[in-house]
């Protein structure tokens, strides 16, 4: 007689680890979205012996609407930093779920006394029709006999959800995509890759994307260099003369609108940490291609800011041609400190009427650098985003990194789903422009030294906690996503359920019930910690919806 398998409902908050007994109670059976809602809870199993082959199939009227993907198991050797909070499901190193597998020949491997789950996606497309979809998750044998199964009841709900608010950048790597593939840099296959990654980011709630004009300068060793991905063409024509080109970013703009990405935040224009350099920029000089600014180039000497003066009226001039200037942002350095103020300044200056009418965004958190004038959209980290609130700084926007680990949601993959989710509840609370995170797909150790596997490495050869450096991973066929890709977007869902829910109730009813029976109003550091909190407040948005829909049809 066959052993049956021990089958378990989740919802997709749990964290399911090989090595213990599952930690959360049987999940409920039931759930419910909205017609354009992405929906995902998991099946958890587990066999008392090995099972190389188990056939796992999903029955429903919903039919391709629902995928089964396998969570898979990754190794982390710095999970957070020594002094972390008490916030974290574990903090040693190990096997840690968060791949989502595709299951395509439709069989798993069950291991002896192995907790694993299936992720259940649901993803209505708008094709659903309102009404409840029983989805049953079945296991058997290569014969056919059953293993286990576990039934869930899904409702979609007949309304949808608005259009996404946010701006919201996770920076693509598209280097890390050519060097990952082994193909050169804007050859068709890559074209043909950026076409994969870029579309599931815009699936995924990111709706604006950093674009290269010229090779980001962005976690790179001093003095050391990434491959080079340049969208704008560069010829050196005569002293201080420069021509530029721009079929290439011509060809990205267009893809990324096809990809559904709406906005673009242009590459920094000078060197992170300090603005004291000029980015990698490629030119043809004598029919030769090579290196004309780099780390030798002072930022505020004449030669880069005569390159410069030259460049950005072409570039607005193309981008207004293009239809979309009011959708273009630039950068001028990532993440300067006090001490860089000066440095940050002169470059500001030398730029600041060439960028005239466009926003400049940058990741700072120290407010010296806005109420100075200095940057008209900072982006300061969600534990130091206290002073830009007191003074109403507006639009204003937030980024969390390897930095954020003290009491802040995050991603890493140590810390429990609901520390990642509970974003779009405070992104909604605080009414936030625009969320940006450095690592949509960053596969290099630290500081861009060497290529990784991002299946065997996660934290970036040791350089920050694994899952802050990229949300994807490399799969054969394309990217292939992560539990901490879907709960950022179920975050970004409930934020946009939350806006609807202010239009038909007014923001203050809504702020009120979202924080009734809370000890203390909600901020970036203080916010209910558990999955149920999180979930009992989307019935009551999903409640809300439907009451809504009920007297419209009354009144209808």
């Amino acid at each position: 007689m066959t052993q049956k398998l021990e089958t378990r409902i989740l919802h997709s908050l749990v964290k399911v680890f090989p090595d213990e007994e599952l930690q959360a109670a049987p999940g409920k059976t039931q759930g419910a979205a909205l017609l354009n809602e992405v929906f995902s809870y998991q099946v958890a199993y587990r066999s008392p012996h090995l099972i190389p082959a188990v056939k796992v199939k999903a029955e429903s009227e919903l039919g391709d609407l629902v995928t089964l993907r396998s969570v898979g198991l990754v190794p982390s050797e710095l999970p957070i930093y020594s002094d972390h909070d008490d916030n974290v499901l574990r903090s040693t190193p190990g096997l840690y779920p968060d791949p989502l597998l595709p299951l395509t020949s439709g069989e798993l491997r069950a291991y002896p006394g192995q907790w694993r789950s299936v992720w259940v996606t649901v993803d209505p497309k708008g094709q659903a029709k309102p009404g409840l979809y029983p989805i049953t998750v079945r296991f058997e044998t290569a014969s056919g006999e059953t293993l286990g199964e576990e039934r869930f009841e899904l409702e979609i709900i007949g309304a949808e959800l608005p259009k996404q608010q946010l701006l919201h950048t996770q920076w693509f790597h598209a280097d890390c995509l050519a060097t990952q593939y082994g193909v050169e840099a804007f050859s068709e296959r890559h074209w043909e890759l950026l076409e994969q990654y870029i579309r599931t980011a815009a699936d995924h709630g990111i709706n604006m994307l950093l674009t290269p004009l010229f090779t980001p300068p962005l976690d790179t060793e001093v003095g050391g260099e990434r491959p080079t991905v340049q969208l704008v063409d560069v010829e050196v024509t005569g002293e201080g003369q420069y021509s530029f080109g721009f079929d290439r970013l011509k060809r990205w703009v267009d893809l990324c609108q096809k990809c559904g990405i709406e906005y673009f935040e242009f590459s920094h224009l000078f060197t992170q940490w300090g603005a004291k350099h000029a980015p990698k920029i490629m030119a043809v000089v004598n029919g030769e291609t090579k290196r004309i600014f780099g780390w030798e180039t002072d930022a505020s000497g004449e030669e880069y800011h005569t390159f410069l003066k030259q460049l950005l009226p072409q570039l607005k001039k193309w981008i207004q041609d293009h239809g979309i200037e009011d959708r273009s942002y630039f950068h001028i350095s990532d993440e300067p400190s006090l001490e860089h103020i000066d440095y940050y300044a002169s470059a500001k200056q030398m730029v600041n009427e060439l960028l005239s009418g466009f926003p400049v965004i940058d990741a700072l958190s120290d407010y010296d650098f806005y109420e100075k004038g200095l940057v008209q959209t900072p982006i300061p980290a969600s534990n130091h985003i206290e002073p830009f609130l007191e003074n109403n700084v507006t639009p204003l926007w937030t980024y969390y990194c390897c930095s954020q680990y003290k009491n802040v949601a995050n991603r890493f993959f140590c810390m429990p789903s609901a520390r990642n989710r509970i974003l779009g509840y405070q992104l909604y609370k605080f009414d936030n422009a625009g969320f940006l995170q450095w690592g949509y797909n960053f596969w290099y150790t630290q500081y861009s030294k060497k290529v990784i596997d991002p299946f065997r490495v996660t934290d970036a050869g040791g350089g920050f906690p694994s899952g802050d450096a990229f949300l994807v991973y490399p799969g054969e066929d394309g990217p292939i996503e992560s539990i901490r890709m879907e709960v950022m977007q179920e975050a970004l869902q409930d934020l946009r359920l939350l806006r609807q829910l202010e239009e038909w109730m007014g923001r203050d009813a809504v702020l009120a019930a979202l924080e009734e029976g809370l000890e203390e109003p909600m901020t970036f550091s203080s916010y209910p910690k558990d999955a149920e909190w999180i979930l009992s407040k989307r019935e009551w948005m999903n409640e809300k919806v439907k009451e809504h829909i009920g007297k419209s049809a009354v009144i209808s």
